[in-house]
């Protein structure tokens, strides 16, 4: 759905994306230095759209966005076994609502989002609030995350690091760990 809105706008495949994910704006929006609506200002401007075509855009740009169901049963498992389950994102102030939403939320605690702290992963501050909200040792965590710097950012406070390729290895990885500490 991406590419019909670069095709639509006559622009190289991609392009759009490098707009909406890739941005000055969104790298603002995502620290909470500008409002999620000032980031959608910025976007229609860099587009030319206007507001209706923004409200189309952006349903049609993460339409092909899906919940991995066997990773929330997973999340869900883990909680029940006892396990703190935190999400650290780097995303605007808007998440938590998606989240509510989608009727997943309660599996995090803490939910920390970028927006809310001021920083991005993979800066050490973002994975250290997090520490400090569920009072926790780096070496008694594990973080997963499916980009490789993330990891490398979570690994240089001492926190264990998983690459999200897919559920079945995560469950894989995760649990050889945990049976290991």
């Amino acid at each position: 759905p991406r590419h019909r809105w670069d095709d639509r706008l006559g622009l190289a495949h991609g392009s759009v994306e490098k707009v909406v994910h890739g941005s000055e704006s969104w790298r603002a929006a995502q620290t909470g230095a500008i409002t999620p609506d000032a980031y959608r200002a910025d976007v229609a401007a860099q587009l030319g759209l206007s507001e209706a075509d923004m409200a189309d855009l952006f349903r049609d740009y993460f339409s092909g966005d899906q919940l991995d169901p066997s990773l929330v049963e997973y999340a869900s498992a883990l909680h029940k076994r006892g396990y703190r389950v935190a999400l650290l994102s780097n995303d605007s102030v808007e998440l938590a609502a998606k989240l509510s939403a989608l009727g997943i939320s309660h599996l995090f605690d803490p939910l920390v989002i970028s927006a809310q702290i001021g920083v991005m992963k993979p800066h050490e501050r973002a994975y250290r609030t997090v520490l400090d909200q569920i009072g926790c040792r780096p070496a008694d965590a594990i973080f997963i995350d499916d980009m490789p710097a993330n990891i490398a950012g979570s690994e240089a406070v001492g926190i264990k690091g998983i690459l999200y390729t897919n559920t079945a290895t995560l469950e894989k990885d995760l649990e050889a760990l945990l049976a290991r500490t």
